[in-house]
């Protein structure tokens, strides 16, 4: 029978809306879709339109003023106007300078050298040293190349300082961890978090639905075994898994494009399966809500979109508003990217580290307890 044919069968339109009347009563009773419909265009409107910024501004900056005088004050007032500054620490040491700047609180570092006012009136061509975070090409590149002109100009305009057409002072800038600001350094370590997030979840996401669905969870609930020791039993096979996905990364990275990893190798494989650990147990708790295999991956979904936008791995973290940054800290791969960069491009140790490793930990434990109390609830 012919598509024509079967059309213009009695009673064909009346069977059709028939079948799109238990469509739409399916899909008002089917929650997750429903919420997936609506909040995912709405997610993505409101996070690319007020949280993402490819320019991004207000990036912490700590200052070393070695010498108090209007010249500097001046000058740094001069680099907070241009948007891309805030300076969030005043330092007292160069020690200090160097280690604010690893920790990964400030993004930069100004010194204002002792006798530079006194020098820029003699004429000496003084130097400015502004050290940059360049693990992320993206944020530092556009707020270094404002710095000169913008600094040299409000020295004139403030009158401190003779219009000329020759620079006053020179502006020496230190992209630190990545000076040639290669893409792919920064990209690398990224993409083992965010590979990891996406696949730990899918698996775990699935295990629970998977075993109601087949009609093996019976077979589960008869044995003398809690559910705790359910969940680390489907957690751990997958941890191997994960863990082998993060040494191939991690091993074609260093082969392919030349990614070091200068700090210790056995810090960041065992700060790695916390990683790995934690999205497992966010991935669990999202099988005990979910009805379905469908809900599970729609569950994965709309946790996996944030996680990629508001980490630090597309978009730079510093640049975003507070509200986002404060979502972005409630993600574990804000965390892990602060990780894998910080051990992989710095040479960071587990002190530098301990508030990304309390953070991952917390997180982990809230999933646990969260999936441990609902899979109890599925067994009544």
């Amino acid at each position: 029978m012919s598509l024509i044919d079967a059309i213009r069968q009695p009673g064909f339109w009346r069977r059709v809306r028939a079948m799109l009347t238990k469509e739409f009563i399916q899909l008002r009773r089917d929650r997750v879709s429903f919420a997936m419909i609506v909040m995912i265009p709405v997610m993505q409107l409101i996070l690319f339109g007020f949280a993402i910024n490819t320019t991004p501004r207000n990036l912490p900056t700590a200052v070393l003023l070695q010498e108090t005088s209007d010249v500097g004050r001046t000058i740094l007032s001069a680099i907070e106007r241009t948007g891309y500054f805030k300076i969030t620490h005043r330092l007292t040491s160069a020690e200090e300078f160097d280690r604010v700047l690893a920790s990964g609180r400030v993004l930069f570092a100004i010194e204002i050298p002792a006798g530079f006012e006194r020098a820029l009136r003699r004429g000496d061509m003084p130097a400015l040293l502004v050290a940059a975070d360049a693990t992320d090409p993206v944020a530092s590149g556009t707020a270094l190349g404002s710095l000169n002109r913008i600094v040299q100009l409000a020295l004139i305009n403030e009158r401190m300082l003779p219009e000329r057409t020759q620079p006053l002072f020179e502006i020496r800038q230190h992209a630190r961890y990545n000076p040639a600001g290669v893409s792919s350094l920064n990209i690398v370590p990224g993409l083992v978090g965010t590979i990891l997030t996406m696949t730990m979840l899918i698996f775990t996401a699935l295990s629970v639905t998977r075993e109601v669905e087949r009609g093996t969870m019976e077979s589960l609930l008869s044995m003398p075994i809690s559910p705790l020791e359910i969940m680390v039993g489907k957690i751990i096979p997958y941890i191997i898994v994960g863990f082998t996905q993060a040494a191939l990364i991690i091993g074609f990275g260093v082969l392919l494009f030349g990614v070091p990893i200068l700090g210790s190798l056995f810090l960041l494989a065992l700060l790695s399966t916390l990683f790995i650990a934690t999205n497992l147990s966010i991935g669990y708790s999202f099988s005990t809500v979910a009805q379905n295999q469908l809900q599970a991956i729609q569950m994965t979904f709309m946790f996996f979109l944030p996680n990629i936008l508001l980490s630090g791995f597309m978009f730079p973290f510093a640049g975003m508003p507070g509200w986002a940054q404060w979502i972005g800290e409630a993600l574990p791969l804000t965390h892990y990217l602060r990780i894998v960069r910080s051990i992989m491009l710095k040479g960071s140790g587990f002190t530098e580290l301990q508030y990304e490793v309390l953070a991952l930990f917390v997180l982990m434990m809230v999933a646990m307890t969260i999936a441990v109390t609902r899979f109890r609830r599925t067994l009544d």
